[in-house]
């Protein structure tokens, strides 16, 4: 099924590389891998700036401890099955508020979170602006342990991938829906690689740096690997044709490797006005319901 719209897409890009730093990474390609794969690590983890928004989304506040460091957020709803919202890269819980009136009035009890180093939550292991996709990973899990056993998982981007890996390592759960989902960890490592204007000598090097400190190989974060490895839960995949952030052939990918899944693709809708368009918020809440 498709939306169209008359709409701009949104453009967000998760990094940027001006002509010359481009420039500086293909000369360190040849003369300096080691320093280019250091240099492109700190970019790698590197949360980009975004303005705080306009005003808070509500709900009852809470606040969960992981490794010492608070992961705060909010709930919605006195009581039925829960629905957790993940927000994605460089987001924030508020990115999915569109989703939590109409889950709550259709009987839906609604947590969503601000990942570490995102939103109002301290700032995580690798210090402010900061993350990374294990993290999001802890971040969920430490939220689940409160308010357990989710019924449904709504998740955008990056939070997306984490969401599967969670659900690979056992966390149950009878829908989850992707937004915009990345497919591979390490497929974008090679797109950011590209981005940078690395070569592949720097982009071996950066991977290396990359899994030594997350302490997990790439592969592990592969979508379409899970989906094919372990029993998952019926997923519904939602994507733009125009998303400049994460390409629509990431949410294909899944779809085509994800049995039993639904894909619905949009025109115009960006990375993150796919968020807030009513169709599709209307198409997941009726999904998550079923």
């Amino acid at each position: 099924m498709t939306v169209t719209t008359e709409r701009t897409a949104t453009v967000v890009r998760f990094h940027t590389a001006p002509t010359p730093v481009r420039a500086a990474f293909r000369v360190l390609e040849h003369v300096a891998p080691w320093a280019g794969a250091r240099w492109a690590e700190r970019i790698w983890f590197r949360l980009p700036a975004r303005a705080a928004p306009k005003r808070p989304a509500g709900g009852r506040l809470f606040q969960v401890t992981l490794d010492g460091r608070a992961v705060r957020g909010a709930v919605w709803g006195r009581g039925g099955p829960t629905v957790l919202l993940v927000h994605g890269w460089a987001g924030r819980r508020e990115d999915l508020h569109a989703f939590v009136a109409p889950l709550v009035a259709r009987g839906r009890r609604v947590v969503a979170f601000d990942a570490p180093s995102h939103g109002t939550s301290a700032a995580g292991a690798f210090g402010p602006r900061a993350s990374s996709l294990p993290e999001f990973v802890a971040a969920l899990t430490a939220v689940v342990g409160q308010f357990g056993t989710p019924d449904a998982l709504v998740a955008h981007s990056l939070g997306a991938t984490a969401v599967v890996a969670a659900l690979a390592d056992g966390l149950p759960a009878r829908r989850v829906a992707l937004l915009a989902p990345m497919a591979s960890a390490a497929g974008y490592a090679r797109r950011f690689a590209a981005l940078l204007g690395c070569g592949e000598r720097t982009h071996r090097r950066l991977v290396r740096r990359v899994e030594r400190r997350i302490g997990a190989p790439l592969h592990h974060f592969d979508v379409p690997a899970l989906a094919r490895a372990v029993a998952l839960p019926p997923a519904l995949v939602v994507h733009d044709r125009g998303d400049r952030s994460i390409p629509v052939t990431d949410g294909t990918d899944v779809y085509a490797a994800w049995p039993g899944a639904r894909m619905r693709t949009t025109d115009g809708l960006g990375h993150r006005r796919l968020l807030a368009d009513p169709d599709v918020v209307a198409h997941v809440v009726g999904f998550v319901m079923e």
